[in-house]
Order: structure tokens, then sequence, then C-alpha cells
């Protein structure tokens, strides 16, 4: 069976007191979606919150929520770091993102559909090879990577890509719902501004391919637009 969750890694919140954060021990893969408890959603935002919020030297500390949320509104654009995690449970294998990868960037997975790789991080160095209709995907053995790839890489078909994508994004948009929910509770008059910074950076809810088919038909499509400088609307929200 094949799992691929949108993932952010967490910060320490020892100590943290702003809002309710679950007891998360500081860089694991946290998944997002409609499955993750209030805390779990608060530990997110800690993290988004600390990765984005940028406090000069004559800032006051931060001590409420309101100010927090506030300072990650502030941010050019919001940084996620994490990625795509992709576990196979038959042959036990797990690819995760390195280090430097960003969640903002998920939907550069299009690109393999043109043969293309997108950048997947750093220690570890995941590697994707593009085999014919499928592409192998190892834990490491990229171009920055210090030792040979693993035996056993992960086979997703082609065709099957824009499939998981679309699951990824109704992930990511189960996680959205909750953080309203989270931010109508702990911060209401920043619920829309948070809700839409976060949809807009991370590209959540903008629409993707139906099928493989229809991919390609857009692919052709934005490279048409690209050569007139219009934007590609399949990569960015």
């Amino acid at each position: 069976m094949l799992i691929v969750d949108a993932v952010l890694e967490t910060v320490d919140t020892t100590g943290f007191s702003l809002w309710p954060v679950a007891d998360l021990p500081p860089s694991r893969l946290l998944a997002l979606s409609h499955r993750m408890s209030l805390p779990e959603i608060g530990a997110a935002l800690a993290a988004l919150a600390e990765y984005n919020s940028q406090a000069s030297d004559d800032d006051s500390p931060v001590t409420d929520a309101g100010e927090q949320i506030r300072r990650l509104l502030e941010a050019e654009k919001v940084i996620a770091p994490g990625g795509l995690r992709i576990r196979r449970t038959d042959n036990d294998v797990t690819v995760s993102p390195g280090c430097c990868c960003g969640l903002e960037d998920w939907r550069e997975w299009l690109d393999v559909l043109t043969g293309e790789t997108p950048w997947l991080g750093h220690d570890p160095s995941p590697r994707i090879e593009h085999a014919d209709k499928l592409i192998r995907l190892w834990a490491d053995g990229g171009e920055e990577a210090t030792k040979a790839p693993s035996a056993r890489p992960i086979e997703i078909p082609v065709d099957d890509l824009v499939g998981i994508l679309n699951s990824v994004r109704d992930a990511m948009r189960g996680f959205l719902s909750l953080t309203k929910q989270w931010a109508a509770c702990h911060v209401p008059s920043l619920a829309v501004d948070l809700a839409t910074k976060l949809d807009e950076d991370l590209a959540i809810s903008a629409p993707l391919p139906s099928d493989y088919g229809q991919a390609r038909a857009c692919w052709c499509a934005a490279a048409s637009s690209a050569k007139s400088g219009a934007p590609n609307v399949l990569r960015r929200a």
C-alpha cells in the first residue's frame, strides 16, 4: 500500500504558552490532514510562526496569540519546512523530504509528468529516476547524497501521480478547515486572514488536473502561456 502525506517539520515547543500545542518532539514530520487534533493544529501553527515570524531588535517579546499570528501574516511568503512523505507499507520503505525542502512547493511534483525532477532536499537527498511509465524513488542517493541509494526504491506509475496529488490536496484542505476552526477560537479577528494566507502561500485550494491526460493537456497549455508571460496556475494558487 502506498501512503503519501503532506508533512511539516515540528519545532521545540518547550515553554510555549501562547496557545495549546501537542507534546511533540522537535524535528518530527507532522502529517497535515482533517484527522489532526486541535493541539496538533496548534503545534503546526507554532512551527510556522517560528519559521516565518521575523522579529527585529526593537520588537518586544510576544505575549499573546494574536501578536504571534499577526507576525506570521506579515511574512512575504509562508515557508513550511517539510514536503511530501511517501511510504510503501508492503516493503517498509519511506522516502521523507530532506533538509531545505518546503511544503509550499508541493505542486512541483507535477513536473514529474514532463520528465523533470522536483527539489526534494538534502541530508538525506531523495532520488527520482524516470523509467518509461514509472518513477522510482529512493530515500537517498540524489545529487547531494553522501552514500549510494538504498537497494529498495518505491515505484509509482506515472499515471497514478495526479490522483496521488489530488489526495494530498484533499488532506491539506482538511488541515486548512481545522485551522479555520482553531483560529475562530484563539484569534477570531484574524481567522479569515490566516486561512487566506495559508491557502495562498501553501497553494492548497487551487484545482489540480483530474487525471494524467488532463494534466498533460494543461501542461501543453501552460507551456504555450509561458511563452507569452502568463503564470502557471497549476503549480501555484
